[in-house]
C-alpha cells in the first residue's frame, strides 16, 4: 500500500511537471486536487475517522513537500487568469510574502515528513502544515 502510494504521488507529480509547460494554470489547480487528494487522509486521521497509519501519513507529507517545491513556477506572471483561475493579484502584488509563504509550506512539509513517526507527533505536525494551506488560502485564493 505504501509503495503504491508513494508510486502514484511521484507519477502525479511528474505528469503536473509536463503540464506545467505548456499550461501553468493547469497544471496548478492539478497540483492543488493531488494537495487535497494528500490533505484528505490526513484530516480524517487527525479528527480520529480514520485509524492513524504512518505509511500514509508520510507519503501524504512528502506529496505536499513535493508540490510546495513545485508550486512557485506554476504563478507566472504570464498566467494570472485564465482557465477558472482562482488565484489572486497579490500573488503577483506581494511577490515576496507569497515566496515566504511558499517557502514556510516547503519547510513546515519537510520537518513534518522528518518528525512524524507515531500518531502524537503526526497531531502535532499536522497543525502547522494545515495552518499553511489555511493561510494561504485565505490570504491568495479569490473566494468564489
Amino acid at each position: 500500500m505504501k509503495r503504491m502510494i508513494i508510486a502514484a504521488a511521484v507519477l502525479t507529480l511528474g505528469v503536473t511537471a509536463g503540464i506545467a509547460q505548456g499550461d501553468p494554470i493547469a497544471a496548478r489547480k492539478a497540483m492543488m486536487k493531488e494537495v487535497g487528494g494528500a490533505m484528505g487522509p490526513m484530516a480524517a486521521m487527525n479528527k480520529g475517522e480514520r485509524p492513524f497509519d504512518l505509511a500514509t501519513a508520510k507519503a501524504s507529507l512528502g506529496t505536499m513537500n513535493k508540490a510546495s517545491k513545485a508550486f512557485g513556477p506554476l504563478f507566472p506572471a504570464t498566467a494570472k487568469s485564465g482557465g477558472e483561475s482562482t488565484a489572486d493579484e497579490k500573488i503577483w502584488s506581494d511577490a515576496a510574502g507569497w515566496n515566504a509563504a511558499l517557502k514556510k509550506f516547503e519547510t513546515d512539509t519537510a520537518a513534518a515528513v522528518a518528525a512524524v513517526k507515531d500518531e502524537a507527533s503526526f497531531k502535532a505536525e499536522f497543525g502547522k502544515v494545515a495552518a499553511n494551506c489555511g493561510g494561504c488560502h485565505n490570504t491568495y485564493r479569490i473566494k468564489k
